[in-house]
């Protein structure tokens, strides 16, 4: 029996310019580079300049993605924005991104579930979609995390940093057979406010009537992520028949590397399955692809990928052979691109594929050593997985 399935036509993601390093924090509070390597694995992250609030972040994106997929701007029904940092209380922020494409027409609205934002907000558009009420989504995680950091606190303010992503989904018919399908396969979220006070913001409209500080409780939060995340990740596994040896990928909510390696033991996935751009991204709270920034936009359809993360947990599988769990738009709104860019698939007879290493680190000049040298735009390359294990093995050291 045909099903309608949410595909991903397309992603993109944005990084403001400026990039704090850990030098550079090591000048504001005390630490060094030296220490926040070995405890998260971050070298830098990204931070929004003045003036520039999270719906510009997301606006960028929004327009890679369109870009990316190839679709008119006009052509959108709905816009889900997963943020935790609005510009204003309200509106939401997704009217002021609807306004900036020119859009008048459908719904435009915020989801907020921090690090799993985007993947709540991925499984609100595939729930519109499936069922008719919208066409075509353009679904965006964006966060400006800076601007809620108490930069005296080290435990905190070297983890974050400020970025977004965002994918085009559209609803099309398939076969209804989870092995070849296209499109948002399974999603699971879960939710318990009994860990509230392990990850917050002390302040809000209706407490302090401030913006108010992100406080954590560092321990506390790696042993819930490595240990309450996985049980949604199996829960993927099981819905769609997929096993950690059928995993391509698999992309993770990227907060902490010492997470990130735990989760993949854990569940047996091979460390080179993992795609890591917590080093210089920092978590900035929108997609990879977290994913749950899970995106599939000119991805192998033979592929699968899954990815995670913590606090609100959730996972969802996409794609012919693509699982996705947990989320930041951070996240994992940058795996997106990732995953568009190292995979090749054929779109008008041509290979497409962008630069991974470029994605990664920043829109800046391209590093990669298969000649890509377009920076974070598209270019055509028959070598697209090649190019990208290459970027991903300089990244890496």
């Amino acid at each position: 029996m045909s099903l309608m399935r949410s595909v991903l036509l397309g992603c993109g993601s944005y990084l403001p310019e400026k990039a704090l390093t850990n030098d550079d924090l090591s000048k504001i509070v005390e630490t060094s580079d030296e220490w926040i390597v070995q405890r998260t694995g971050i070298c830098e992250r990204h931070v929004a300049a003045e003036g520039e609030v999270t719906s510009a972040l997301a606006l960028n994106a929004a327009r890679a993605a369109l870009a990316n997929a190839g679709v008119e701007a006009d052509t959108i029904d709905l816009i889900v924005m997963a943020t935790s940092t609005l510009d204003n209380t309200f509106p939401a922020s997704a009217v002021t991104v609807q306004e900036g494409l020119g859009i008048t027409t459908g719904a435009a609205f915020d989801v907020q579930a921090v690090c799993s934002g985007f993947i709540f907000a991925m499984t609100t558009a595939d729930a519109y979609l499936r069922t008719g009420l919208a066409k075509r989504a353009l679904v965006i995680g964006a966060e400006t995390f800076s601007r809620i950091i108490d930069w005296t606190d080290r435990s905190t303010c070297v983890l974050f940093g400020d970025g977004a992503g965002a994918v085009v989904l559209e609803a099309q018919e398939m076969p209804g057979d989870v092995k070849s399908d296209r499109g948002v396969l399974s999603c699971h979220l879960r939710s318990d406010g009994c860990h509230k006070e392990k990850l917050y913001v002390d302040g809000g409209p209706s407490s302090t009537q401030t913006t108010g500080h992100l406080r954590m409780e560092g321990r506390e939060v790696f042993k819930h992520a490595v240990g309450m995340v996985i049980d949604v990740i199996r829960d993927a596994f099981e819905e769609t028949g997929t096993t950690p040896e059928d995993l391509d990928w698999f992309v993770p909510h990227q907060a902490n590397r010492q997470i990130i390696d735990a989760l993949a033991k854990k569940l047996g996935i091979a460390p080179e399955k993992c795609l890591i751009t917590v080093d210089r991204q920092a978590i900035p709270r929108p997609p990879p692809f977290r994913w749950r920034s899970t995106s599939r936009s000119r991805t192998d359809a033979s592929r699968r990928t899954i990815s995670s993360c913590s606090r609100r947990w959730a996972a969802a599988s996409l794609g012919a052979r693509c699982c996705c769990a947990g989320s930041a738009p951070h996240s994992d709104s940058f795996v997106s691109d990732l995953i568009s860019g190292c995979l090749s698939a054929k779109r008008g007879g041509e290979a497409q594929t962008t630069c991974g290493h470029c994605v990664v680190q920043s829109p800046r000049a391209c590093r990669c050593d298969n000649g890509l040298r377009r920076g974070c735009v598209s270019a055509v390359d028959p070598h697209s997985r090649n190019a990208y294990r290459v970027a991903s093995r300089k990244f890496r050291r």
